[in-house]
């Protein structure tokens, strides 16, 4: 399989900040330098489950952008690696992530599981039915998409990756 890097934006619009990881991807796409927007496919997964197992399984590498419940400030922006995604995945902040958990399940047993898996999230403020993000949430979003920007610019050989998990706070 040739190197097939994706971007993938999480969540339901119709619960608040429950949508971080969608937005953060419309943000990513504003800010991605454009000789690495070529060779990386953005995807808005949304709450399609299942239906996202075609991009799973096609990734060399796959960013996970998306609302993580990490017990943390909200607002506070988080960072999993491989492994560390899967035990994540078993404390569910939404219906979405049980779908996507059994998407890299499936993708694993089926030994198509991508090389690199990383997940940027941010612990949500408010959940609850609405569309927008709460004002909490605006700032980190900006920083979930920056620092999608420098993992893709490591996965292409621009900079050094460092590996972090609680990278900045949403104040």
């Amino acid at each position: 399989m040739g190197k097939k890097i994706i971007a993938l934006g999480l969540g339901n619009i119709l619960n608040r900040d429950e949508a971080t990881g969608v937005y953060a991807l419309k943000e990513l796409e504003k800010i991605l330098p454009e000789k690495i927007k070529s060779g990386v496919e953005l995807v808005d997964g949304g709450v399609l489950g299942m239906d996202l197992l075609p991009y799973v399984e096609q990734a060399s590498q796959l960013l996970i952008l998306d609302a993580v419940d990490g017990g943390a400030q909200p607002g506070e922006v988080l960072e999993y690696a491989k492994d560390e995604i899967e035990l994540f995945y078993c404390g569910r902040l939404s219906w979405h992530q049980l779908g996507f958990q059994e998407v890299l399940a499936v993708a694993k047993v089926r030994g198509k599981y991508p090389e690199n898996v990383y997940l940027i999230g941010v612990q949500p403020a408010d959940t609850k039915t609405g569309v927008g993000l709460s004002r909490k949430m605006k700032n980190s979003v900006q920083k979930m998409a920056k620092r999608a920007v420098e993992v893709l610019e490591a996965w292409f050989g621009e900079k050094k990756f460092k590996s972090g998990k609680n990278i900045n706070r949403g104040e």
